[in-house]
């Protein structure tokens, strides 16, 4: 499942299938296996903006990476991170440092009882629904910003008697930079961007498969919380629930829980001038006044409950639906998988989740398996919306859609197509994700309180091995994005690329790539900007 949500509404229950008596599909056994490539690059890239006099922008681009793969017994990790320098030979051009990176592991500290899981994202985030649209972040560009997010915890999971028991906790961290949003529409003022968070989550669950008693049953506690430095804003929810399954039949069974939950949200007012407007920062952001009293912003406590169904016909289809209130309103949520063979793979999640920006990322993270593979633009280097694995995939767009510093009710879904057969790989993400914000209307962000944007996108790579020593891929790209701002028009972002890799002698690699990325907003010129790339990579 890779829906945050789904995996909220099940960690307090006991294991889903086991309790419908069927068994999980058997592990394959792996060798231990270590693939470690760290690799250089050097770049020349061309961008030229077809839609303001043809303007041509070079620069020469250094790049220093790693890829790694790593599978023992006990252990499993991946790592792709990558650092590049960007050299420009125009004087309106600065350099540029990015940092992009994935990364996912988990290991066995003690087999069968205790393990410790860990992941890690850099990556660029847009700031502001309402501004540019930059697919391919390349040359100058606004509206875009670095983001870095972190996390690491134990998972404690064992059988005592007839009973399992499972508890986990996770520490995460996460860090936006500042930057330029660029020109919004008349009348607009920039949203407060998000600075830095530390969340916490933790849960604990005993529960008992059928067997003794003809259903399974779980009950379970959980605590998370998040306090960003921007305007000291903390999120904290508590909830208890317990869980009941029921076997129909030997593929299907009723599922349902209750429980209690209380989520409350604050934040602090910003300093205020001698004419009362809030105090702007250096980075554009509002400065907190510490003397502030807390402002409540969302407080929500009282029963939650769902009840739904779990279909699944064999190892290869599973299938989970579920209906209920939570919130203060009805919820809905639910995922499909199907693997018809080790080469193909689709799932579609529904989620629904009250979160910040850096838990909502940190929970993504989470829902990342440790093997997969980071798609990348050939132009700018820089992840693609969507990681790809042989079991599925996961898409970031419903945080990297804006950066902004509120907390939100985020409700949505996600689809994941992936192909791997003959030399052929393909990845496909479609989506849609809804946000609703929460700020207090006695505080510096009350223009927030109750603002809905709204984000549609999707993402294909598609590559393959031509022979031993040439390969290509390709990748399409689009967003619509809805600010939910008054007089705010909606931005549509598209864009496509190509290269073409050859091995030249034994550990150097030659590329070659194309491409073309467009955004419209009404009331804006709208911009076609079309890049190419030559370069060389050394594989250690």
């Amino acid at each position: 499942m890779t829906s945050q949500t789904i995996a909220k509404a099940l960690k307090c229950g006991a294991a889903i299938f086991p309790l419908l008596g069927l068994a999980a599909p058997a592990a394959e056994a792996r060798d231990r296996r270590a693939e470690v490539t760290p690799y250089i690059e050097i770049q020349q890239v061309l961008v030229a903006d077809l839609n303001d006099g043809g303007d041509v922008l070079t620069y020469t681009s250094v790049a220093a990476g790693i890829d790694s793969s790593i599978q023992t017994r006990n252990a499993e990790a991946q790592v792709n991170v990558r650092y590049e320098r960007r050299i420009s030979y125009q004087d309106d051009f600065g350099d540029d440092d990015v940092i992009t990176g994935l990364a996912r592991g988990g290991v066995q500290v003690v087999p069968g009882l205790l393990s410790l899981e860990a992941g890690a994202l850099a990556t660029r985030s847009r700031v502001d629904l309402r501004g540019e649209s930059p697919s391919n972040a390349v040359g100058n560009i606004d509206n875009v910003t670095q983001v870095y997010s972190v996390y690491a915890g134990p998972n404690l999971s064992t059988e005592v008697g007839a009973l399992d028991v499972n508890a986990n906790y996770r520490l995460g961290y996460t860090k936006v930079e500042s930057e330029d949003t660029g020109a919004l529409p008349p009348g607009q003022l920039p949203i407060d961007i998000f600075d830095d968070s530390v969340s916490h989550s933790a849960s604990a669950s005993v529960g008992m498969q059928p067997g003794d008693l003809p259903f399974g049953w779980s009950v379970g506690a959980g605590w998370e919380r998040e306090d960003a430095g921007q305007l000291d804003q903390r999120y904290e929810g508590k909830y208890a629930r317990a869980d009941v399954t029921v076997p129909v039949s030997s593929t299907l069974a009723v599922v349902g829980g209750v429980g209690y939950e209380d989520i409350e949200i604050s934040e602090r007012d910003a300093v205020r001038d001698v004419n009362g407007d809030p105090v702007v920062d250096n980075d554009g952001r509002l400065v907190t006044d510490e003397t502030s009293p807390r402002l409540l912003s969302y407080d929500q406590d009282g029963i939650i409950w769902d009840v739904g169904v779990m279909w699944r016909p064999s190892r290869r289809t599973s299938f989970e639906a579920r209906a209920g209130q939570r919130y203060g309103s009805e919820t809905y949520y639910g995922s499909f998988g199907y693997q018809p063979n080790q080469n193909t793979a689709l799932n579609i999640s529904v989620y629904d989740t009250v979160s910040g920006f850096g838990s909502l990322l940190n929970d993504n993270l989470a829902n990342l398996g440790t093997s997969f593979s980071s798609s990348r633009n050939p132009l700018s280097g820089e992840l693609n919306g969507c990681a790809f694995g042989q079991s599925g995939g996961l898409c970031f767009n419903d945080v990297l859609q804006s950066a902004s510093s509120s907390s939100f009710r985020a409700r949505g879904v996600n689809g994941q197509y992936t192909y791997n057969y003959n030399g052929w790989q393909a990845g496909l993400g479609v989506g849609y994700a809804r946000r609703r914000f929460f700020a207090s209307q006695l505080g510096a962000v009350a223009a927030v309180d109750g603002l809905v944007d709204e984000n549609y996108y999707t993402n294909l790579s598609i590559g393959r091995d031509i022979d031993t020593y040439s390969s290509f891929d390709a990748n399409v790209y689009a967003n619509l994005l809805d600010s939910g701002f008054a007089g705010a028009p909606n931005v549509l972002g598209v864009g496509a690329n190509a290269a073409y890799y050859r091995r030249i002698l034994p550990g150097l690699q030659g590329t070659a790539a194309v491409g073309l990325d467009s955004y419209r907003q009404e009331g804006f010129d709208s911009e076609l900007t079309a890049s190419a790339l030559l370069g060389l990579r050394y594989d250690f």
